[in-house]
């Protein structure tokens, strides 16, 4: 069961003090100190030359942080949300003060060394937005995120600040056209896989790219941010609708102008995160992605954003809930819809109202809205299952338990994740090929060394090994592109992209520069993975294991200064969320 961990100091996090009344006391007290006493005159003077009057003093001061950027199409957008955001702010009596943080483009940096820089940038974005707070010491935080680590930097930096905050997620992209078919992000990777089989030629692979990402939004299946934001939805700290309101709708703008007096009713209230951020809200959340079919990230970022809250997850908690949760969305990237799809259905509520009625949710946790998650399902439309399939009913799931399966073996001893949708089989078996980097599985896939029945493994991608521990979508797109998707397994320390699919297993831990058993695998042993025992083994003798770890030696680190060193000096295991705040 999801626990509290017993360090009850760290409630409040910059305080150190132990209840709800007493942290708004003492946050009142310190914004009088700072606005009225005249000895905070520096204070008072840039509060000024800001331009807020003296009556805008008196007001609670928001902060609203912003991810947006203009290298991305996840995020290239957030900013002018964030004015829609700060003019209903405004516009219900308070301050609201914009600033902004980082954004790191998973798609464009994928397949290249600054993959490596993708979870890093999750604590980077949590750290700023808690350094911020912090600092301005902000009565209340609004986060506008886009891409996959934006979601959950916000709720760590809101579960350690712990004053009332919500989320506006950015929404989800259109879906792209070509010859009559809808694309994403996926195509283009898929298409470099079709390419180097000799599948399609040079042009068709131009337009396939040129046509993928028609404008503004997240990537638009279930991929890690719609994952994070249905999850962080169904956690209660963000509005409904508001992870299926598509990025550029009116529905998206809406939402915007309801944070404003969403936050003040939080305010009045004396809600804080982790008055939502309980265990239970936790278990609405991966019951959530189990039925959605998210992505495998969703395990470390769930785990890393219970840490913040002083809660304690584990990797037993998401099998137990997968094992009494089916996945019931017909979802790319194993399905045939989209997240704009489901918006049109009647969005993440819809599906909550049904599994609320269905006894899979806890209706009881109090959210965003100031009311628990069934007062806010009571009044909303749900399924209709007589007029779309996107969406199973629990008589006919895609999966009659959940895609993310936790499994153990002397090739993950801490435990690894697999992303099972049922259309993979729940067992394989065969040779090992193996590769220290992806760029040499590329070249390995292009050059015909892959070949079907193997077990392809890609190592020193963990956490500390790579470091950053990148995901592996070009990788096994190009698997697939080239036809071997249902030929081989992958297996790895490092991550995968919710738009990966095909039998493969990540983050196994202890990773190869922890000298984990996966740094000891060569060209040819057999590996076993066994999804039905939640196992992954290497078939090799326990005598010639002995001799070959004694052989091992940890290579030197790949980074020697920066951001990426202090991460691998930092950052603890896949199985403990990769957080980096902890001793």
């Amino acid at each position: 069961m999801i626990a509290f961990l017993q360090s009850p100091g760290r409630h409040f996090y910059f305080l150190g003090i132990s209840s709800r009344t007493q942290f708004m006391d003492e946050l009142n007290r310190y914004s009088r100190t700072l606005t009225q006493d005249p000895t905070q005159a520096g204070a008072q003077a840039m509060l000024y030359g800001i331009g807020l009057t003296q009556k805008d003093l008196e007001k609670a001061q928001v902060g609203i942080a912003s991810m947006g950027y203009e290298g991305n199409t996840c995020n290239m957008h957030l900013n002018e949300l964030a004015g829609l955001v700060r003019q209903g702010v405004w516009e219900n009596g308070m301050v609201g003060l914009i600033f902004n943080t980082i954004g790191v483009s998973d798609g464009m940096s994928m397949g290249t060394d600054g993959m490596r820089y993708s979870l890093v940038s999750r604590e980077i974005i949590a750290d700023s937005i808690e350094a911020v707070c912090g600092a301005q010491y902000y009565d209340g935080l609004i986060t506008i995120p886009g891409c996959d680590k934006n979601m959950p930097g916000s709720l760590i930096a809101m579960a350690r600040l712990n004053r009332p905050s919500l989320m506006v997620y950015g929404g989800t992209i259109a879906p792209g056209r070509y010859q009559g078919q809808d694309l994403n992000i996926i195509s283009a990777f898929e298409a470099l896989g079709q390419k180097l089989s000799g599948q399609i030629g040079q042009e068709e692979y131009l337009a396939i790219i040129q046509h993928s990402c028609p404008g503004a939004g997240a990537c638009g299946g279930m991929y890690t941010a719609n994952t994070m934001a249905s999850a962080i939805e169904a956690l209660g700290m963000s509005l409904p609708y508001s992870s299926s309101n598509p990025a550029l709708s009116s529905y998206k703008k809406k939402e915007c102008a309801e944070a404003g007096p969403a936050l003040k009713r939080l305010l009045s209230d004396h809600i804080c995160p982790r008055d939502i951020m309980v265990p239970a809200a936790f278990e609405n959340a991966i019951t959530m992605v189990m039925a959605l079919g998210g992505s495998t990230n969703a395990v470390l970022h769930l785990i890393a954003m219970a840490r913040a809250a002083g809660l304690r997850l584990t990797l037993s908690d998401f099998q137990r809930i997968s094992d009494r949760v089916p996945m019931l969305a017909d979802l790319k990237p194993s399905g045939k819809y989209l997240m704009e799809d489901l918006h049109h259905r009647g969005g993440v509520p819809a599906v909550m109202k049904y599994l609320l009625q269905e006894g899979l949710l806890s209706g009881d946790c109090v959210t965003v809205t100031g009311k628990t998650v069934r007062e806010n399902l009571e009044p909303l439309p749900g399924l209709d299952f007589d007029k779309q399939d996107l969406i199973r009913p629990l008589s006919n799931p895609i999966k009659k338990s959940g895609h993310l399966q936790i499994l153990g073996g002397n090739l993950a001893e801490l435990g690894s994740v697999a992303k099972i949708t049922g259309k993979e089989g729940l067992e394989f078996e065969g040779p090992a090929r193996v590769f220290d980097t992806e760029q040499d599985l590329i070249a390995g896939i292009s050059s015909g060394k892959v070949k079907p029945g193997e077990v392809v493994v890609i190592r020193y991608v963990g956490p500390r090994g790579a470091p950053g521990m990148p995901e592996m979508l070009k990788p096994t797109s190009a698997i697939m592109g080239a036809g071997l998707g249902k030929d081989v397994a992958l297996i790895t320390d490092g991550r995968f992209s919710g738009g990966t699919h095909g039998f493969v297993v990540g983050h196994i831990t202890p990773e190869a520069f922890d000298g984990g058993t996966i740094a000891l695998v060569r060209d040819g042993d057999r590996i076993r993975i066994d999804v039905r025992k939640n196992h992954i083994d290497l078939l090799v003798e326990d005598a010639e294991l002995e001799i070959r770890k004694k052989a091992w030696t940890r290579p030197p680190l790949k980074a020697t200064s920066g951001a990426l060193f202090k991460y691998a000096k930092l950052v603890k295991n896949a199985t403990e969320g990769c957080v980096t705040d902890e001793d």
